[in-house]
């Protein structure tokens, strides 16, 4: 699995919990690693992966209740989408 494809598995992961996790939704920054394959999950592509989806600013993280926790970005989903290759929502 290439970079491009885990970010994108993440992001459509957050983009498809219930509820959406943009802006003040969030979840726990090591559930962004459970929807991958398990021999992934660990491996500094992986991290990388994530680490660039933060210097990308579609990922915003914050402290709460001693984790760290991340949604998405609500003012780069039109560049959340387009990364994706969805159409703009409307």
């Amino acid at each position: 699995m290439e970079q491009k494809e885990i970010q994108d598995k993440i992001l459509r992961k957050l983009m498809s919990m219930n509820p959406p996790k943009w802006g003040n939704s969030h979840t726990e920054e090591d559930n962004l690693r459970k929807g991958l394959p398990k021999h992934l999950r660990g491996t500094k592509i992986v991290q990388n992966s994530i680490d660039n989806l933060y210097k990308m600013e579609f990922l915003t993280k914050l402290k709460k209740t001693g984790e760290w926790h991340v949604s998405l970005n609500p003012r780069k989903k039109e560049d959340i989408y387009r990364f994706l290759g969805l159409p703009p929502e409307e």
